[in-house]
């Protein structure tokens, strides 16, 4: 079993920057693939990004390819989300899961969230 804690949301200004962690717990981090998703108010839960257990693949979603990153440390057993140029259509929570891929339905283990809030 995988527990899952992210951090490091916040409010931050219209073409900034925020830089969020999943720590997570649990022997098999190190060997699942990671993904983060993020949901604003009154909207389905959108995937965002995916990275396989070896950091040696990663997928995109077309609204945040080239704005955010996704990265892990396996030896740290965290996943980040670097996110840059941020806009306020990027307001939501922000929620780490364990899986692959750019669905919700091939990830068995999530975080309660991190709000994330864009000023314009």
């Amino acid at each position: 079993q995988v527990q899952l804690v992210e951090s490091g949301g916040g409010l931050v200004q219209a073409g900034g920057s925020l830089r969020l962690s999943c720590a997570a717990s649990g022997r098999s981090f190190s060997s699942s693939g990671m993904g983060w998703f993020r949901q604003a108010p009154g909207k389905e839960r959108e995937f965002l990004a995916t990275i396989n257990w070896s950091s040696s693949n990663t997928i995109y979603a077309d609204s945040v390819k080239g704005r955010f990153t996704i990265s892990r440390d396996n030896a740290k057993n965290t996943v980040y989300l670097q996110m840059n140029s941020l806009k306020p259509e990027d307001t939501a929570v922000y929620f780490c899961a364990a899986g692959w891929g750019p669905g919700t339905r091939t990830y068995n283990y999530w975080g309660h969230g991190t709000q994330v809030t864009v000023s314009s």
